[in-house]
């Protein structure tokens, strides 16, 4: 044991007491989180001269048996080896296997709350009709894939092990590098009622026409993605993050009833044997139309409605270098197409539709598409594919390659049949084929790994569909872009990091989607400019296009071509949870001495004069009765001068000191500069460049921007110096909102008052009188009918 005299031992708790806090460097490079460059990813962010992929091709041949609503398939898989690893098994995703009554998705759910179960407030947080629903319908409903076989180009069986929504197949002999392998999977399943069951895929049925509406995805084995971060992506899906995949050349058959009308992924090998005459012509017209051309029309379509054709027809389709095919099926689609070219794209923009979706549907949906194709090439890539299709069915929002799923629809009144659509529902149609499109972008030609990382692909891509709305017309009603809308979710509790895994992802819509486009958007236009950001995401689509990046290779590729540092911005927006919270403190104002005595003593006497009068002598004036005017020859010097009387001594000591001056020097005590040291907080902990708005005593405003960097040496608190020619009479920071701060009643000086609104309300008497309520007369249907039906004049 050491002993220490008792003098020095209290001086060292007193220094430990006294500890300075360790210094919070906002600024330190990401070095130590991201992963080393390689050959495969260089250190600018670009693929290195070592990159490498795999590849999957697939021959598809399905039935949909709409009686059953079921599939059964058969596809040959060709996987290409093309990284350096000797491979001796392979693994498939079953994503159908989330609808087992024993999936970890089912199994591992829980509810938000015991109160949101029993003790709810009233409907918004109250457990509801269509949750419980889904609840009995799981238990009971025979969902995932049923694995008929799995055979070598020989026909002979592979040994398989399903894991849960994994399957792995072992290889009799491993597959080399370079080497590829073909193998056949036999399937069926049993599709989900998707308004009960929910998913991205799914049914649904019309009690009106019984009739139903297929949108197909997820629906066969897909090749588990093989890279070199990962290895085998392999994580079970659980209904979070999406999917991550090979690229591959696509030959599918989809043998449907005789009269259903289906879009898919792909082009359309046989029109001569799915369309009518009619039908063909239309689809040539509309490649070149400057409008969209209704290929099956709502007549056409409604016709349909009403009958059954006997047999089954079979749609060819064929898709090139894409990751993944989906498709839509029903007899009740209305179908029109559009053509759209410029540049090196060439695409025939299509939507599909029941006629519960117009008028909306047939107005805005292809307009839509083609719109989200010029916008997104802009600022990423031209668009490659030859089809962009927009589908409306039961699910929400969901996107595939060349074909999303889109749920939008006009309100059908009850009792007039009076179709109708809210100005929420026109928009949310926009906004959602804007965004399901847009996707076509990302993840599906930059193809990040969504199981891991929801913002790579819902982050970027919100962010390319806020440009798109702006530029759809002025005022577009947002819910995610403007930084100033996710303030709210920045500053509140349990929080996670944008970088987080999917599965782990809280309030996933603010962190997966809108914080991201936030952060792009601060980025954008207060960061960097448009000029140097559009230029370095353009880089970035197009060194990864049909390529798989990770979150690094997109901080690298935005640091390296625009010339920029922003450790610090990846840092404080995706990989904490501090948000921005600046505070104006306090300000303090300058002069630049001039040395005149003239203009000196003036000064200190205005300060003097502008100081408050006390209250004595506010009291005394004109009240008390002073001696030395009663008796005047009491006065001498010091009562006509005081200590701002200019003397003789001090003009000769100002000249003598200009004499000594240079020419530079009397310059610059002329210049009459007004200097502030202005004093800031950065009370939220994330760093952010300084937008000031500068009033002068003229009324004049002018906006200083001051980089980020300013607090690299002290980020909790700084000052600043500012210098004005005519004195400020007011400082406001961030005065547009554009950097997402989280309390703007303390940027201002002087502080403003924060406007709000008292809402004043009725006192309610003789509350819950049961008496009251048991004699309440009973009302019957016709009651509740006059009630709503108004009365003829």
């Amino acid at each position: 044991m050491i002993r220490f005299p008792i003098g020095l031992a209290a001086v060292c708790l007193t220094m430990s007491a006294i500890a300075a806090e360790p210094f919070d460097d906002k600024f330190r490079q990401l070095d130590e989180l991201l992963p080393t460059p390689t050959s495969i990813r260089t250190a600018s962010g670009a693929p290195g001269h070592a990159y490498w992929q795999q590849r999957a091709d697939y021959a598809i041949r399905a039935t949909l048996d709409e009686g059953r609503r079921a599939i059964t398939g058969t596809e040959t898989i060709t996987y290409h080896n093309n990284s350096p690893d000797t491979l001796s098994y392979l693994w498939v995703q079953l994503d159908q296997n989330i609808y087992k009554r024993d999936s970890d998705a089912r199994m591992t759910a829980t509810l938000p709350s015991r109160d949101a179960w029993a003790k709810a407030r009233g409907p918004e947080d109250g457990y509801k009709f269509d949750a419980l629903r889904a609840v009995l319908e799981k238990s009971t409903f025979d969902g995932g894939f049923k694995i008929a076989g799995v055979k070598d180009a020989g026909g002979r069986p592979l040994h398989t092990v399903i894991n849960r929504t994994m399957m792995r197949i072992d290889l009799p002999q491993p597959l080399k590098p370079g080497a590829k392998l073909a193998f056949s999977i036999d399937w069926s399943y049993n599709i989900n009622e998707q308004k009960v069951l929910g998913g991205r895929s799914g049914y649904e049925k019309f009690d009106e026409d019984k009739n139903d509406l297929f949108e197909i995805a997820q629906w066969f084995p897909r090749m588990a993605a093989y890279y070199d971060v990962m290895g085998w992506q392999h994580k079970q899906f659980l209904g979070t993050g999406e999917f991550t995949l090979e690229f591959g050349d696509y030959d599918v058959q989809l043998t449907v009833p005789a009269d259903h009308i289906v879009a898919g992924t792909g082009e359309l090998q046989n029109p001569g044997d799915v369309l009518t005459a009619g039908q063909r012509q239309r689809l040539e017209q509309a490649r070149t139309a400057t409008k969209p051309v209704i290929i099956v029309t709502q007549a056409e379509a409604e016709a349909k409605e009403k009958t059954r054709a006997a047999g089954t027809k079979t749609w060819h389709f064929r898709a090139k270098n894409v990751r993944d095919f989906a498709w839509a099926s029903s007899r009740k689609f209305i179908w029109d197409a559009q053509g759209f070219k410029k540049d090196s794209t060439n695409v025939l923009a299509q939507s599909f539709y029941p006629k519960e979706g117009n008028p909306l549907w047939e107005k805005y949906s292809t307009a839509a598409v083609i719109h989200t194709i010029a916008e997104y090439n802009k600022y990423s890539l031209d668009y490659p594919y030859p089809v962009a299709i927009s589908v409306n069915g039961p699910v929400g929002g969901m996107e595939y390659p060349m074909i999303c799923f889109n749920g939008p629809r006009p309100t059908k009144d009850k009792k007039t049949g009076e179709l109708t659509y809210s100005s929420r529902t026109k928009y949310g149609l926009i906004s959602v084929v804007i965004h399901e499109v847009g996707h076509n972008y990302f993840p599906m030609i930059v193809n990040s790994d969504e199981r891991q990382w929801t913002w790579m692909d819902e982050g970027l891509n919100s962010f390319l569909q806020y440009l798109a709305e702006q530029a759809w017309e002025e005022h577009y009603p947002q819910s995610r872009g403007e930084p100033r809308v996710i303030v709210d979710y920045m500053k509140s509790a349990n929080q996670v990091p944008i970088m987080t895994n999917s599965e782990s992802i809280a309030a996933l819509g603010y962190n997966a989607y809108a914080k991201p486009t936030a952060a792009l958007i601060v980025l954008r236009e207060t960061i960097l400019g448009r000029e140097l950001f559009d230029f370095a995401f353009r880089e970035y689509a197009q060194r990864w296009k049909f390529k798989r990046p990770t979150p690094a290779d997109f901080f690298r590729t935005m640091e390296d071509a625009s010339g920029t540092d922003l450790d610090w911005f990846w840092r404080g927006w995706f990989y904490t949870t501090d948000h921005v919270d600046v505070s104006v403190d306090g300000i303090t104002e300058y002069t630049v001495g001039t040395k005149d005595p003239e203009i000196e003593k003036a000064w200190k006497k205005a300060q003097r004069d502008a100081e408050p009068i006390s209250i004595t002598d506010q009291r005394n004036k004109g009240t008390l009765p002073r001696r030395v005017d009663a008796h005047p020859e009491l006065k001498d010097f010091y009562n006509e001068h005081d200590e701002f009387t200019v003397t003789n001594h001090d003009r000769n000591k100002y000249n003598e000191a200009i004499e000594e001056l240079e020419d530079w020097e009397k310059n610059l005590l002329k210049e009459g500069k007004h200097l502030y040291l202005v004093d800031f907080s950065n009370l939220g902990g994330l760093v952010t460049p300084l937008v000031l708005e500068i009033t002068l005593a003229s009324g004049k405003k002018y906006i200083e921007r001051i980089p980020a960097e300013v607090w690299r040496y002290a980020p909790k608190k700084i000052t600043k110096l500012i210098m004005t020619d005519e004195p400020m009479v007011a400082l406001t920071q961030d005065p547009y909102w554009e950097t997402a701060d989280t309390d703007v009643s303390n940027n201002s000086w002087p502080r403003k008052a924060m406007p709000s609104r008292l809402e004043l309300y009725k006192t309610q008497h003789d509350k819950d009188n049961l008496m009251k309520e048991f004699n309440e007369k009973l009302k019957t249907k016709d009651d509740a009918e006059k009630a709503v039906t108004p009365k003829s004049e």
